[in-house]
């Protein structure tokens, strides 16, 4: 089952909306607005199409229970490091990725590429310090259900090789 929509917290809509929209090729689709629970607050949520089989949303709130005072990062806040919890797109082809490599590049973002052999990812930084990755299986995709159910019964699996990586500097100067 896909999902409908993952939600996530801003405090930058604006931002937000460039990143998605110019920067990632995403439409908005839908604009929401209400009050939150708490009297006298309310929230605008901006639904963004993917491009696949869902969606992703960010809230704006105002509501004076809540405040300003919340982070929007989903791993750095909670004492881990930025790619632990982050946002994977599908990028059907190389040529795709290629795309959206130079798409990055050319807003002036610096871009990392990791090749794991079967998949090829790129990955930057959204508004909220979140790590967004556009990632393109090229080779055949490890699937092997029972390895990987003894893989997560031993305590310490092989280690795979780590994936060869390349930066991609910005192709216009960035903004100050």
């Amino acid at each position: 089952m896909g999902f409908h929509h993952v939600s996530l917290a801003t405090k930058d809509l604006a931002a937000t909306h460039r990143f998605y929209t110019e920067l990632m090729g995403f439409e908005l689709v839908h604009v929401q607005t209400g009050p939150t629970p708490d009297d006298g607050g309310w929230g605008r949520l901006a639904f963004y199409d993917t491009g696949g089989n869902g969606m992703m949303s960010f809230w704006e709130l105002h509501d004076h229970h809540i405040g300003t005072e919340y982070e929007t990062d989903l791993s750095e806040s909670v004492g881990l490091p930025i790619w632990v919890n982050h946002l994977a797109f599908d990028a059907p082809t190389l040529a795709d990725l290629e795309a959206r490599r130079q798409c990055w590049q050319t807003h002036g973002i610096t871009v990392l590429e990791l090749d794991f052999g079967h998949s090829l990812s790129i990955y930057t930084i959204d508004p909220n310090r979140i790590l967004v990755e556009f990632s393109c299986t090229h080779g055949t995709f490890p699937n092997d259900p029972a390895q990987a159910a003894r893989d997560l019964l031993i305590e310490q699996p092989p280690l795979a090789a780590p994936p060869t990586s390349r930066v991609h500097p910005p192709l216009v100067p960035q903004e100050l």
